[in-house]
């Protein structure tokens, strides 16, 4: 379903910017062409400014974490640059380009990966990382989280189906990994089960474990449900085992553009680790985030 919806958007702008250059030059006016097709392709740069200015502001003056200004523009500039990879091409044609693999093959006794998309995504978001999975061998599942406006509490069945498959082939528990709404689904997901033994580890990404104040621009269910001090954040609270959040691990940044406050991505208890001056997608692809899931791959590796 995404992937239609970003299609569509993907061939409208082309049309736009096709329908706009060709008029323009009909009539003779090269420079007001070009500069009108630059502002339909780069208007997605002025919106993440927008982020990044209520990011801005969501910070007191005085704060001590506040990030600089040369920070957030640096991160401004890192998602300008990997925005559209993922929303123009990953994600609209290449949600299938690669299959699950829930068992790899030669390496009986590994663990498997089961992926989480977030909010506006599916699981071609993970490419890059399935293509790392298949390099190292290790076995992955990357679920698709379908109604896209629909209730956080409608993902948990995607995310009990990947993990029983990948329980199947390998005769484990798998490791969790989530970016954005991914981790509140995967949250859903334990409270549930409420089964420690159903994973292993949880690796969270720019989580709005806490909410984040961009969802108060959203009126779908899920954007509502991650608002700060929603119903359904309360109600999550109170149903899930926080003694499991020994065995997260949840990346943040204070330059995350969607989720802020920043702190918000952290949790109680869990391993909260900071990646310096990077934004919301470009964590998902952070080397810091590589290298912790490869530990937990190779420390539980059988000898």
């Amino acid at each position: 379903m995404l992937a239609r919806l970003q299609q569509l958007i993907v061939f409208g702008l082309v049309a736009a910017i096709a329908g706009w250059t060709g008029y323009v030059l009909h009539l003779g006016h090269s420079v007001w062409a070009f500069g009108g097709a630059f502002a339909i392709a780069g208007g997605y740069a002025v919106v993440l400014g927008v982020e990044f200015c209520l990011l801005e502001n969501s910070y007191a003056k005085d704060a001590k974490n506040r990030p600089s200004t040369r920070q957030l523009i640096t991160s401004w500039r890192d998602e300008v640059l990997i925005a559209p990879r993922v929303f123009l091409w990953r994600q609209p044609f290449r949600s299938r380009a690669i299959p699950d693999r829930p068992a790899a093959p030669g390496k009986p006794g590994r663990r498997a990966i089961v992926f989480v998309h977030g909010f506006v995504c599916n699981r071609a978001l993970w490419n890059p990382w399935l293509t790392w999975c298949i390099e190292h061998d290790i076995a992955f599942v990357a679920v698709n989280l379908e109604p896209v406006f629909g209730s956080i509490d409608n993902y948990v069945s995607p995310i009990e189906l990947a993990v029983r498959r990948v329980e199947a082939a390998t005769g484990l528990a798998p490791i969790l990994v989530a970016h954005s709404m991914g981790g509140l689904a995967i949250r859903a997901w334990l409270a549930k089960v409420a089964d420690p033994d159903r994973f292993h580890r949880v690796i969270t990404v720019a989580s709005p474990h806490g909410g984040t104040r961009m969802a108060r621009h959203g009126r779908t269910t899920n954007s509502l449900q991650m608002r700060p001090q929603s119903a359904w954040l309360q109600a999550l609270a109170r149903a899930e085992s926080t003694p499991l959040h020994a065995r997260f691990t949840c990346f943040w940044s204070h330059c995350d553009n969607i989720v802020f406050p920043t702190a918000g991505a952290t949790l109680p208890g869990a391993d909260n680790r900071h990646l310096v001056a990077t934004p919301h997608v470009a964590m998902a692809f952070h080397p810091d985030v590589f290298a912790e899931v490869l530990r937990l791959i190779e420390a539980d590796r059988p000898l």
